[in-house]
């Protein structure tokens, strides 16, 4: 049965250090995917925006900087552990997005209510639907590129 966690965070879109607006993202996880959490920004003026990465990348990224490449994760610094920063990039183009930690803690808390950390294999659905989602993915790729 295909369950899903959803909630919605206002972050701010870091522009620069002098510019930055507040924006509604969604963040939503679904056990028919159970080791990721999808992100969902809804910039003004533009299509909302989906990045898709681990849930144990957000989790940790919680407590400490994580992540190489496209996504990285970090607490915003030490004298402000209640935010957390979302580095996204593709090529030479990157996004930052600051959040409060709580909102995110908690929507993580019901992701592990729904399916517990390091139990994500027992999910009858998600070897059934591997394969679809890697076909989707690699079309969409195809299409973009």
């Amino acid at each position: 049965m295909r369950e899903s966690v959803q909630a919605e965070v206002m972050m701010s879109f870091l522009v620069s250090e002098e510019l930055s607006f507040r924006i509604p993202v969604e963040l939503r996880y679904e056990t028919e995917d159970p080791y990721a959490v999808r992100l969902t920004f809804h910039l003004p003026g533009d299509a909302p925006v989906t990045w898709a990465f681990g849930r144990e990348l957000l989790i940790d990224g919680v407590g400490r900087p994580c992540g190489e490449g496209d996504v990285r994760v970090s607490p915003a610094g030490p004298d402000t552990l209640g935010d957390l920063l979302i580095r996204l990039q593709v090529g030479g183009d990157q996004a930052l997005f600051r959040s409060s930690t709580a909102p995110v803690i908690a929507f993580l808390d019901r992701t592990d209510k729904l399916v517990p950390l390091g139990q994500e294999a027992a999910m009858a659905d998600f070897d059934a639907h591997l394969d679809e989602a890697l076909d989707r993915i690699l079309a969409e790729e195809q299409s973009a590129g």
